[in-house]
């Protein structure tokens, strides 16, 4: 029987979901988290790997011949050297499109609490504050309405489009730039295409979601900042290095940005001295946009059809 093993499965399945769809192609080997030393050993003659965040580079590749399938329980696949894997007839699969909704949900939910501070708030009521109160309301915070606001969406891939559909129905105008044509169906009357320049310095809030790569990383550096509207809001659910942290710190810190929220670092997790964990109006979330059950049940079940198909010999959603 071939064996499977999940490297890193507890960010998926915590214990809330079942790992019992891939039963039916081998003995199945769950790990919670592998130390990098350990990736090896515990592949050991299996044929099918999963792995989430774990590394599997060309040394460990080259360490495990038996490896014939990894399956990412990502959509980011950068995890795997997939060139190396590639060589050596290792079918490399990820998992596009389970987080859309969810995704899009809370970049909406980090904006709202950007103009409302609801967190805040509920523990000013906890600690007794309306209590104390003389007036009959108060709020530390400015609170924003969005109505009318400029939404900039930076990739517009299905979660940047699902975005702009629910910044659309809070009534706001939307400008879109992407790196590949937007067909005219994807664009409204309040969703229209942009140049980087015109989005820059046009937007309320800007929020990024494109994939990383050599040309989107520091896409927000002093420079971009710079051509942006004073009081802009920035919002970050996509990947942490697109955003050049220490120069973002310096704009929330002399107000040229109003409020940053993010749910990714470029380090992950991050160090102590981090750049933005002591900056000012910021809110970091600890990446959990993708990580609802619903969520987390459609990756599931994409990632066991997925090896159903490379086991039948016609493999989906294939990157290497």
């Amino acid at each position: 029987m071939d064996k499977i093993v999940v490297l890193d499965g507890y960010a998926e399945n915590p214990g809330d979901l079942s790992w019992a769809g891939f039963e039916r192609f081998g003995e199945v080997t769950v790990y919670d988290r592998t130390p990098a030393q350990d990736v090896v050993s515990r592949i050991g003659d299996a044929a099918y790997v999963l792995t989430n965040k774990t590394v599997l580079d060309e040394a460990v590749l080259t360490q495990c011949p038996t490896v014939r399938y990894v399956g990412v329980l990502a959509t980011g696949f950068n995890v795997v050297d997939v060139k190396a894997a590639a060589g050596r007839g290792i079918t490399v699969t990820n998992i596009p499109g389970y987080g859309t909704d969810t995704v899009a949900q809370y970049t909406m939910a980090l904006l709202l609490e950007l103009c409302h501070h609801i967190g805040a708030h509920a523990d000013s009521v906890r600690d007794g504050d309306w209590g104390r109160c003389p007036d009959f309301c108060y709020w530390k915070f400015p609170q924003m309405e969005l109505s009318g606001k400029v939404m900039g969406i930076i990739g517009y891939g299905r979660i940047g489009k699902r975005t702009a559909k629910l910044a659309e129905a809070f009534g706001m105008k939307i400008l879109v730039h992407s790196g590949h044509p937007v067909p005219k169906e994807a664009l409204t009357e309040n969703i229209r295409q942009a140049s980087l320049a015109e989005l820059l310095s046009s937007c309320d809030v800007i929020s990024l979601h494109c994939p990383l790569t050599e040309k989107t990383r520091g896409i927000i550096n002093r420079e971009s900042i710079a051509q942006m509207k004073d009081g802009v809001m920035i919002l970050n659910s996509s990947r942490g290095p697109l955003i050049c942290e220490e120069d973002l710190k310096e704009a929330l810190i002399s107000g040229k940005v109003a409020g940053a929220a993010a749910d990714v670092l470029s380090v992950e997790p991050p160090s102590d001295n981090h750049p933005l964990l002591d900056a000012p109006n910021m809110l970091i979330t600890p990446h959990i946009a993708w990580a609802s059950r619903e969520a987390r049940e459609r990756l599931m079940q994409t990632a066991v059809e997925n090896l159903a198909a490379f086991v039948a010999g016609d493999p989906v959603n294939v990157v290497s």
